[in-house]
């Protein structure tokens, strides 16, 4: 086992986390489950996630049967929703066909949507205790501090040099120790993830626990600041839309599913306009006769764009004025009654809950 992964293991022994849901057993399914949720979210933000899907969906084979409305329900207010969407669609396939289990090379686990290179590898090493390396943004942030690497770590010719870093640091499989002894692969990826994780964070990183500033570049020349470098900025695009807030007399919220691609893919939201779409819009809806009262701007912003919204309520006083939904399944009539049944992005689930207060004021 090389000096750096004793070092870090001998570090995780002691300070490492251990008892996070997934790490309860080796179950494939749990430590995939985990990785897709992880991407881009912190382990805070995913326990109580983690723990309500594994509560509805015990199996690969019990969430690839779930209606993709109920897994993006569960999936709501996570943020970056292709994720729901591919890791229902990464559950039928390896239902579908690999028998209910896990494929265990790394070709086959890319193939599944979802997984990139280092995904498949946490779980390759995680649940099978196999030498495959990994490159999420903890280990990157690590790396390159450790090889004092000054460019940003996004640029291609960078991350390959970091991929080979990582394979090179990799502890040796079980099957190559002389003595026989346990190669604690699975250990040391969990290990490795840690430590960027809790010690060598991006702002402030505790170096005086590291376990590897003695080889650490970035520490012994003072640039914990500067390393990783930050992806050169570029301004936000800005986009103003109109939610259209339409609510019949029974109080309930008009509501349309988005398209499988795009943002909120999948999950149901208001109707929506752009300015010089909005009357136009509101002929196609039928709705001209109703009250209309504007609703404070909000503000979400994505990785690459920001949006304002304008919730625009309009409160239809009769039937008769009402809209009809179309016959294509498309749209409903939302009731707190569908609330446990349907996936809401996180600004229509505040903006119904504003709504909910109106009506109870």
């Amino acid at each position: 086992m090389s000096h750096f992964s004793q070092r870090l293991l001998a570090w995780w022994d002691e300070h490492g986390r251990k008892d996070l849901p997934w790490q309860r057993d080796t179950d494939p399914y749990k430590i995939w489950l985990s990785e897709i949720m992880l991407q881009q979210t912190q382990v805070a933000t995913v326990i109580p996630y983690f723990e309500r899907f594994i509560q509805h969906f015990p199996t690969v084979k019990d969430l690839a049967c779930a209606e993709q409305d109920e897994v993006l329900h569960l999936w709501s207010g996570l943020g970056y929703y292709a994720r729901g969407r591919n890791l229902h669609a990464a559950a039928k396939k390896v239902v579908e066909q690999f028998g209910e289990k896990f494929p265990r090379t790394l070709e086959e686990l890319t193939e599944l949507p979802g997984v990139g290179r280092s995904t498949a590898g946490a779980i390759l090493a995680q649940a099978f205790e196999l030498p495959v390396p990994i490159l999420e943004g903890n280990v990157k942030r690590v790396l390159t501090r450790l090889e004092g690497i000054t460019e940003w770590p996004g640029q291609s010719r960078v991350e390959k040099q970091l991929w080979q870093i990582s394979e090179e640091l990799l502890p040796e499989p079980s099957s190559r120790l002389r003595d026989s002894s346990p190669s604690r692969l699975r250990d040391y990826t969990q290990a490795i993830m840690d430590l960027g994780a809790t010690v060598c964070k991006r702002s402030s990183p505790d170096c005086e626990r590291c376990p590897l500033t003695a080889d650490c570049q970035a520490y012994i020349y003072n640039l914990t600041g500067q390393i990783p470098a930050r992806k050169p900025k570029k301004a936000k695009p800005v986009h103003e839309k109109v939610f259209l807030v339409l609510r019949n007399p029974q109080g309930e919220v008009l509501l349309e599913k988005r398209p499988a691609r795009g943002i909120w893919g999948g999950l149901w939201s208001f109707p929506e306009a752009t300015a010089d779409q909005l009357d136009s819009t509101l002929d196609k809806l039928q709705c001209h006769t109703c009250h209309q009262e504007w609703m404070p701007q909000g503000t979400h912003v994505f990785s690459h764009f920001q949006l304002n919204y304008h919730p625009l309520l309009i409160t239809c006083k009769n039937n008769s004025g009402t809209p009809s939904v179309d016959e294509t399944g498309q749209q409903i009539w939302y009731s707190d009654a569908l609330e446990s049944r349907i996936g809401l992005a996180a600004p229509v689930v505040g903006l119904l809950g504003k709504i909910r207060d109106l009506q109870n004021g």
